[in-house]
């Protein structure tokens, strides 16, 4: 018997990914950072009492973006090479029957902001304004399995050399004073290749790409096995 029930988020978290396109495709492959603001119904600071004997959190969140397209009994694996598939449930695919996911994250504290408590977390690969459904401590013992058998003898997630173009520094350094972590938050992100695994071959591609970072639009190129940052722009 199917029987049927809710969930309600707990509140959202803000990131600097503004787009599907680019975001790490699994949790701290990039320092980038986050700060999850609480609905009010949930907004008492001792949710959080305790919360910092923990280094990593478990966030429990609501693929909102993709969740109308519905779900599919086998999806398209990027490890696998972009064409072969895997079932749903060998998959973290976004296209599941109901459109959870689960991502480890840093816990950087709580701190009181306007008189709310604001969880700070980094490594996100969360899109900006992602809803959170629950928050969970990690624990060592019980969530880290040595034995475990995963997907480290398929296609490697690339490590490409990043550098930035004459044209792209002064920008970087600009755009810096407000981002700090600018710079090495893109290098951690295209340095993985974001494009479809199935252009990974391509070493020399003369496409421009475009990525949204914070309130910036990021283009790059992919030449002789290299990303290249072209420009850095305001949205």
């Amino acid at each position: 018997m199917n029987t049927p029930f809710s969930f309600s988020a707990v509140g959202t978290i803000t990131t600097p990914f503004k787009q599907k396109f680019a975001i790490p495709r699994q949790p701290n492959l990039a320092r980038a950072k986050g700060q999850i603001h609480l609905y009010p119904d949930y907004a008492d600071p001792q949710v959080f009492k305790g919360i910092d004997g923990f280094s990593h959190l478990w966030l429990l969140f609501v693929f909102h973006q993709t969740m109308e397209r519905g779900w599919k009994p086998a999806i398209k694996a990027p490890r696998l090479g972009g064409n072969a598939t895997l079932g749903v449930f060998a998959s973290r695919s976004t296209h599941r029957p109901n459109p959870m996911g689960m991502s480890v994250v840093e816990n950087h504290g709580v701190k009181i902001i306007n008189g709310q408590p604001v969880l700070n977390v980094c490594g996100v690969d969360l899109l900006c304004g992602t809803p959170i459904i629950d928050i969970k401590p990690y624990i060592r013992y019980a969530d880290s399995i040595e034995a475990s058998d995963n997907l480290d003898h398929y296609a490697p997630i690339p490590h490409r050399p990043v550098s930035f173009s004459e044209q792209a520094l002064p920008q970087l350094h600009q755009h810096s004073q407000r981002h700090p972590d600018l710079a090495a938050l893109i290098t951690a992100v295209l340095q993985q290749d974001p494009r479809p695994a199935y252009r990974h071959k391509n070493l020399d591609d003369e496409k421009v790409y475009q990525v949204l970072l914070y309130d910036l639009d990021i283009a790059w190129q992919v030449r002789e096995s290299a990303i290249i940052v072209q420009a850095i722009e305001l949205v």
